[in-house]
């Protein structure tokens, strides 16, 4: 048994391997970048380290994060995911090249819950051939899990493609 501190840092370790591995096979792709949800900004301000010439829009539904890692404000699409992705959508089409979320908290059976539920809602949006990274499983119907890097810890982190 792993102990929540070993966790976390299979966790943060994965997310970085992946979100590095995600942004290097998607960095042909010309459509936007999403983050879905901002906390504090440590995944926002590796991203933009990672991918300094796409656009990253921020899902969020209030700002709170460091202010070195706080997006500009038309980068930001503040409310709740269920009303801003279908926004979203609509707005740019189905051309999002990486997304990224990380939006569970710590029960277990609420996180596979929300993810069953949200998934409809992000699928649309996603470009074929783009990549979704996310710290829990995923529930899509045209979407493919795809293997991790080998830095990633299994289950720790999932990569998701749109079928081509």
């Amino acid at each position: 048994m792993s102990s929540r501190l070993d966790l976390f840092i299979n966790r943060m370790v994965s997310q970085r391997a992946c979100l590095n591995y995600a942004a290097d096979l998607t960095k042909d792709m010309v459509g936007p970048v999403f983050e879905l949800g901002l906390g504090n900004g440590r995944t926002y301000h590796h991203m933009r380290e990672i991918m300094p010439d796409r656009n990253i829009y921020v899902f969020e539904r209030a700002v709170g994060s460091h202010p070195d890692s706080t997006p500009p404000e038309d980068m930001v699409l503040l409310g709740d995911v269920y009303d801003t992705l279908p926004d979203a959508l609509a707005r740019f089409g189905a051309t999002a090249s990486l997304i990224h979320a990380d939006l569970g908290g710590h029960n277990a059976a609420k996180n596979d819950e929300f993810a069953r539920n949200i998934s409809p809602v992000i699928e649309p949006i996603l470009a074929v051939g783009g990549l979704m990274v996310t710290s829990d499983r995923m529930y899509f119907e045209g979407l493919i899990e795809i293997e991790l890097p080998a830095d990633a810890v299994t289950g720790r982190c999932f990569i998701y493609k749109r079928k081509e």
